[in-house]
């Protein structure tokens, strides 16, 4: 597993205002960015496993420092990540992410007014930062380097008059040889945001649903989200992310990150309070456990035939934002799951949700729980397809 690499810390040229770090800003008014680059590649050597740049923006480094980092990790690990909103992406970044091997992810939530919740400090700075988001798509695909999109779903861009305008702009996308996209139901923080941008249950479930629909006319664009699911049910948690594989929030096991002086973190989005814990030398799992005998209307998951694929979720979006509840997106995960069981049954296939053996798979997550451990359904206990489910 890759390092995230965070130079600048949460410094960033854009102010969205669903920003998950946003509470670390809070926490921390006026700490300059800094970082140190010995100090960085000591702590990626710690690690072991190469390296992803993350921020905040991290294209706010100078470009010989970036390249400085990106040879060196090439040198070592033949490869390097970057995510980033692209605002700042020119060709020079260009030819250093094709000579280092740099994997990109770009963050952006659709064209021009379907991007404006990535806010740059008035309307008119927005949609001069957006267009050069989308610029630095299209200069990526020209240079046969196609970026992996990261696009958060809200009122702002998937409005029922808007909706149109982003799956055409995903087709436009599709053609340009953008091949993978990830979709994030919003991640609330404040009331602000919950009003201004929130969208309701049968919307969520609305929305995605309709670009799982347009998913499947597009010659190569693929959401994570479905292969996830499919995956899921039929076994595969071993290519599923974190948000579906009992993350504890004090150990984060996806996300193994530094700044810019070597000093370790967790993933930001579990933190509500601006604090990066140390993270501790085992992981616990009282959450799962927790929600495994919860009832449903106190918060928890018990009795959910989907408790086996969602384990509640990622802690990051928990009801009351405390971690020891299930996600405040219940709903939406069941309708979402309940469709892909559909369409594997009409496959042949048995979905695990729907296995006698269910209960069976279920105690022997908990069991292993109990025991500090997080077993893979597939790889510890022997779940593969919906078919070999079957006859099993």
């Amino acid at each position: 597993m890759t390092l995230e690499v965070r130079p600048l810390g949460t410094t960033c040229d854009l102010k969205c205002g669903y920003c998950y770090q946003n509470v670390h800003r809070r926490a921390r008014p006026g700490d300059e960015a800094s970082y140190d680059l010995d100090k960085l590649k000591q702590a990626i050597e710690a690690h072991g496993d190469g390296f992803h740049l993350f921020g905040g923006e991290p294209l706010l480094m100078p470009e010989d420092d970036l390249e400085e980092l990106w040879r060196w990790g090439y040198e070592k690990y033949g490869r390097n990540g970057l995510q980033t909103n692209g605002v700042r992406l020119n060709p020079r970044h260009v030819e250093m992410i094709r000579r280092y091997n740099v994997m990109v992810g770009v963050s952006i939530d659709g064209p021009a007014e379907l991007n404006d919740a990535r806010w740059a400090g008035t309307l008119e700075t927005t949609r001069q930062a957006t267009a050069r988001s989308e610029a630095a798509i299209r200069m990526l695909c020209d240079a046969r380097l196609p970026p992996h999109l990261m696009i958060q779903l809200t009122r702002q861009n998937c409005a029922a008059d808007r909706l149109l305008r982003l799956h055409a702009w995903l087709r436009e996308l599709d053609a340009l040889g953008v091949s993978s996209a990830r979709l994030h139901v919003l991640e609330i923080e404040t009331k602000g945001v919950r009003r201004q941008l929130a969208m309701s249950i049968d919307d969520n479930v609305a929305v995605l649903s309709g670009l799982i629909d347009l998913e499947q006319e597009l010659p190569r664009l693929r959401f994570d989200l479905s292969r996830e699911i499919a995956a899921l049910l039929t076994g595969r948690d071993d290519t599923a992310a974190c948000v579906w594989r009992a993350c504890d929030p004090y150990t984060t096991a996806a996300v193994h990150g530094t700044d810019g002086h070597g000093v370790p973190h967790n993933c930001g989005l579990t933190d509500k309070e601006g604090i990066d814990f140390l993270k501790p030398d085992r992981p616990g799992y009282e959450r799962y456990l927790a929600l495994y005998h919860t009832p449903q209307e106190h918060g928890g998951c018990q009795g959910c035939r989907f408790f086996l694929v969602c384990k509640g979720q990622c802690p990051g979006t928990a009801i009351d934002k405390d971690w020891r509840n299930r996600s405040e997106y219940c709903e939406v995960w069941k309708r979402i799951f309940a469709r892909f069981e559909t369409d594997l049954v009409a496959q042949g296939q048995v979905p695990i949700t729907l296995s006698p053996r269910r209960a069976q798979w279920e105690q022997e997550l908990v069991a292993g729980w109990m025991q500090g451990h997080n077993l893979q359904l597939h790889y510890d206990m022997g779940v593969s397809t919906g078919a070999e489910i079957d006859q099993g």
